[in-house]
């Protein structure tokens, strides 16, 4: 299975001890921002009921990068939320070996963790039993960066391609859905510095990285690039993606809709103000460590909203799963021959539950307090 390798410019952050923080058992007493007593958001009877869940462990995508399906979830453990909920959740950062996570997430050594929609596809194909439950947009992070003079992606044919181990599934759709001559490219594998592009090193040609890092670590030492996005050739992926054990969510399912519901509100919150912002990276940052890039992350948090925002999925509240938009990956990957032509569409659809999103909205409004 192909894995989402490590985001360059935060490779520091892997010396960082792997913190935890435990929400729903108490908290520090210097924290001020927690929103209430517990159980302060959620019936007695359903307070009980979470609370015989019993420990939940969130994993996270890479480390504490303040990224849509991580910094809302620190935001709900900081801020209190998951202890309104009477929920006990432990943060763990993860290394960026998306693989590692589906199988740590198979084994209920986590029990939630952000999971492209097409690695639960990929990870359910090869026999990995994990749950999609929600994403925020059918967008997605993979981009290919450009110097200025590439006006358009059939000057790429014949050209070298810099990459950090593969080109994404979505970058290579996006390529031949625009006529670049796919077997013409020369690919290469690349480090994690992105300055390799302006300068040329190597005769490279293009670049491949994601939307809210790279080009904006680049244009931060002023390089202006362009930037291709699968996203506006129709090619389907997703942002901001969630699963769960299976086994935890078929016995807890109102717990497993609680943990969303916590982080929805979070999100909100974390999206309110330039204020709210600081104070979310703020608490990514004080568990990451004094490595922490506090400005690139805020830029991170903004970019992957704005693309949420810009890129909803339609017909859905945010978190709500788009069917069409899976079977549209399916037929992606069975393109490029990375999942058998036994995954069919209406296969892989039965591995995704969209109803825990959709149990906690009245139409578009997040119900909070829970009931």
């Amino acid at each position: 299975m192909r894995s989402r390798l490590i985001r360059s410019g935060l490779a520091s952050l892997a010396a960082v001890a792997l913190t935890t923080v435990v929400a729903g058992c108490g908290s520090d007493s210097s924290d001020t921002t927690s929103a209430g007593a517990e159980g302060s958001a959620i019936s007695a009877a359903r307070c009980a009921e979470n609370k015989a869940a019993g420990p939940i462990t969130y994993l996270s995508g890479y480390q504490y990068q303040s990224s849509a399906s991580i910094l809302e979830y620190i935001a709900a453990a900081k801020l209190g939320y998951f202890k309104d909920l009477c929920l006990d959740v432990t943060l763990k950062p993860g290394t960026g070996d998306t693989a590692q996570n589906t199988k740590l997430l198979a084994s209920g050594q986590a029990t939630v963790s952000p999971i492209a929609e097409q690695d639960v596809i990929q990870a359910r194909a090869n026999g990995i039993d994990i749950t999609g439950i929600s994403s925020y947009s059918n967008a997605g992070l993979e981009i290919l960066m450009t110097n200025k003079d590439i006006t358009k992606l059939t000057q790429l044919d014949g050209k070298v391609v810099g990459h950090k181990g593969y080109v994404p599934a979505t970058v290579e759709a996006m390529l031949v859905k625009a006529g670049v001559d796919w077997k013409s490219l020369k690919l290469v594998k690349q480090g994690y510095d992105p300055s390799v592009l302006p300068r040329r090193q190597g005769g490279l040609a293009a670049l491949t990285g994601f939307v809210s890092n790279e080009p904006n670590q680049l244009k931060a030492a002023g390089h202006d690039v362009t930037v291709w996005k699968p996203i506006d050739y129709g090619v389907p992926s997703s942002l901001g993606a969630m699963a769960v054990n299976p086994a935890f969510a078929k016995a807890h399912p109102h717990a497993v809709e609680d943990i969303l519901r916590a982080a929805l509100h979070a999100y909100a919150y974390c999206t309110a103000s330039p204020a709210h912002i600081s104070e979310c990276v703020g608490h990514a940052a004080a568990l990451a460590g004094p490595t922490y890039d506090t400005k690139l992350n805020t830029t991170i948090w903004k970019t992957e909203t704005q693309v949420v925002k810009d890129n909803p999925v339609s017909g859905q509240p945010l978190g709500g799963l788009d069917p069409a938009n899976v079977k549209g990956i399916v037929d992606m990957l069975h393109r490029f021959g990375i999942i058998p032509a036994s995954v069919t569409g209406a296969k892989a659809e039965a591995w995704f539950d969209g109803s825990y999103v959709k149990n906690v909205y009245n139409g578009d409004k997040l119900v909070w307090p829970a009931p």
